[in-house]
């Protein structure tokens, strides 16, 4: 399975913009540029989007894991900080900080710290990452 997405970019970093669509069409032309990377500029950056497939990805396999050991969620609310720093003269993703709050019926405290912690390492897009990944997993009512 291949999922696809397209960039296009004019101009220098600092001037220049682009745009970013999705076969889906999800995204179609979301603006980036250096602003919206390293400013307050309004539109999106490579980050935010990485971010946002690791919550989302993790989400996902939290529910699976949770279902494989007999539980159902009725919510699961990840976000994902993303953090990108200069290293070595460039710049690089050095780490990502899930912080996920589920109500999950029936789990107690370890059966839902197992899985998050399960989750965390088996999502696909953790695996991608060759950042340091932290998590912080709370079961709330």
């Amino acid at each position: 399975m291949k999922r696809h997405a397209k960039a296009e970019w004019r101009g220098d970093l600092k001037s220049g913009k682009g745009n970013i669509s999705t076969d889906s069409g999800v995204l179609a032309n979301a603006r980036y540029s250096f602003g919206t990377r390293f400013e307050e500029g309004k539109g999106t950056n490579p980050e935010e989007l990485i971010a946002a497939a690791h919550a989302g990805c993790y989400s996902m396999a939290l529910s699976m894991i949770l279902g494989k050991a007999g539980f159902t969620a009725t919510q699961i609310n990840t976000s994902a900080a993303v953090s990108l720093e200069q290293v070595d003269g460039g710049f690089s993703i050095t780490a990502v900080h899930l912080v996920v709050k589920a109500v999950v019926p029936g789990a107690d405290d370890a059966a839902f710290q197992k899985a998050a912690a399960d989750a965390k390492t088996g999502c696909p897009v953790s695996k991608v990452l060759n950042a340091g990944i932290t998590l912080e997993a709370s079961l709330g009512s």
